[in-house]
């Protein structure tokens, strides 16, 4: 028998407006693991159809529960109204997703007040991933888009923008206009679920919420790629699809901190993972902090998946390594890094210890320039 006297990070996803409470459906329903979900929503009738563990129909004196009638400031005020219940949702939480499509009313106006709320009075690690319209959408919706995201890169930790018109390379062309707002919503879908996983999941080598943290406390903005490939090189092809993705407005070329995740199945080899990840060191900056973690999920077939979440563009912002004191910490670690054979003998230590998996487990490695020359999958 074995006792449990680990901290678990609780983690809150919370997806504001249309957009994100279509987000926090597909999370639900891909059986993302080990967070809590929470919609935030003028519009009653579209709350009542959500998945999520906790609806919050806000501003209920100044919408009637109607909508925010795509105005920001309607979204704004809702939110301000219902600031108790919104702290009250974030209670607890030591890391809060905030996901909303940006151009309407709610989640372009209310975001920003939920995520000033979870990052100054709740104390957590705050993460936006929000998407731009599609510029069909019109002049005016990308502007306010625009305004929001501006609004809301002041309160969050790390912000992580996906293009809708950016998904236009990467679907067929016959794709329907419903389709097309599905992909957004599970790009959204993805770029939180490429975190989250590295954290709720078990793994040999522990990559906890204090290593994430690292990366992405007061990172400003952030990108985010996805790769996915079959095939004798599929992990190497999927990490440089991920580096090259679409949906990268820029280059990872200048980030200092990166994320990765890697994800396939049981079969994915360990010269595979590290081939993978030297693909993305290669292409950071060189003295940039990589994490990575793999995920085995049966479901991917043949296949690999890559996500990549490159932070640190905003070196004014950037925080040093370690994250304020107001935070709390999950797990403590040691500052003094962990040589090749410590790393191994914990790993030893965990294998004896640890619970039978499920079927989907991670497991770990943390990348070093003090590896160099030790042999390619330690490193």
């Amino acid at each position: 028998m074995e006792t449990s006297g680990s901290y678990l990070a609780v983690i809150k996803v919370v997806g504001v407006g249309g957009g994100g409470t279509n987000a926090v459906n597909r999370m639900v329903d891909a059986g993302l693991r080990g967070v809590e979900f929470i919609a935030a929503n003028t519009d009653a009738q579209a709350l009542q159809m959500c998945d999520a563990d906790i609806k919050l129909n806000i501003g209920i004196d100044l919408t009637k529960g109607l909508g925010a009638g795509a105005n920001p400031e309607v979204g704004f005020g809702a939110a301000a109204e219902s600031r108790d219940d919104i702290k009250e949702a974030l209670k607890g939480a030591d890391m809060v997703f905030v996901t909303a499509g940006e151009g309407g009313g709610t989640g372009t106006g209310a975001a920003p007040v939920i995520a000033e709320i979870a990052k100054n009075e709740i104390g957590a690690l705050t993460v936006g991933v929000v998407t731009k319209p599609f510029e069909f959408e019109g002049t005016q919706r990308m502007r306010q888009a625009d305004e929001g995201i501006a609004r809301l890169r002041e309160v969050v930790d790390t912000l992580i923008v996906i293009p809708n018109e950016k998904l236009l390379a990467i679907v067929e062309r016959r794709t329907t206009i419903l389709e097309a707002f599905r992909e957004a919503d599970n790009v959204l879908r993805q770029g939180v679920q490429g975190i989250t996983d590295l954290i709720t999941i078990p793994g040999l080598i522990n990559l906890d919420f204090a290593d994430v943290r690292t990366i992405m406390s007061d990172a400003g903005s952030a990108l985010m790629g996805i790769g996915t490939a079959g095939g004798e090189n599929r992990a190497a092809d999927a990490a440089k699809f991920a580096i090259s993705s679409p949906l990268l407005e820029e280059s990872v070329e200048g980030a200092t901190g990166i994320l990765l995740n890697i994800t396939g199945g049981r079969e994915l080899g360990l010269f595979e993972v590290n081939e993978a990840a030297e693909i993305v060191q290669g292409a950071a900056d060189p003295n940039a902090n990589i994490i990575f973690g793999t995920v085995t999920d049966e479901s991917m077939g043949d296949e690999v998946r890559v996500t990549v979440i490159a932070t640190g563009f905003d070196h004014g912002r950037h925080r040093s390594s370690s994250a304020p004191a107001a935070r709390r910490a999950p797990a403590e670690r040691s500052d003094r890094p962990r040589s090749p054979r410590e790393q191994t003998d914990e790993a030893a230590r965990r294998s004896r210890d640890r619970l039978p998996r499920a079927d989907r487990e991670r497991s770990s490695l943390e990348i070093s320039d003090d590896d160099i020359d030790i042999p390619p999958f330690l490193r």
